[in-house]
């Protein structure tokens, strides 16, 4: 793996952030050997654009409640909230619609990178609460 730690930390922030936003197909890809500019990519998705719109909110919210605040160093296509893209410069954020996120297919460009493993906070509360009996 190829991430920093800080990229590490602020992708699987800001995957919680957008899951608790009910946000879609979420998948961090580590494209460190691939790319000098970033680290690794969040990639979501949300099935209209007011939703889009919130997911990205709730991320930028997120990363800047961390001890080592972040904020986004570049933001874009916030207007049409169709693909908004927030760049940290370690992780850069992609929040699309479903229907972007299906036509552009971010994940099968980059699908030679490995991707790095995020459980959603309440899907992992549900695998141990049954795996314990409860």
């Amino acid at each position: 793996m190829t991430v920093s730690e800080r990229a590490h930390e602020l992708a699987i922030v800001a995957a919680q952030a957008a899951a608790d936003k009910k946000a879609q197909d979420i998948v961090i890809i580590d494209v460190g050997d691939q790319l000098a500019i970033t680290d690794a990519f969040l990639l979501a998705a949300a099935p209209n654009e007011r939703q889009v719109l919130a997911i990205v909110d709730a991320i930028e919210e997120a990363l800047l409640d961390l001890p080592e605040k972040a904020k986004p160093v570049r933001r874009e296509g916030e207007r049409g909230g169709r693909w908004v893209l927030l760049d940290y410069v370690d992780v850069v954020v992609h929040v699309q619609h479903t229907e972007e996120r299906e036509f552009y297919a971010l994940d099968r460009l980059w699908k030679d990178c490995p991707t790095i493993p995020f459980v959603e906070r309440d899907l992992a509360r549900a695998e141990a609460a049954a795996g314990s009996g409860e």
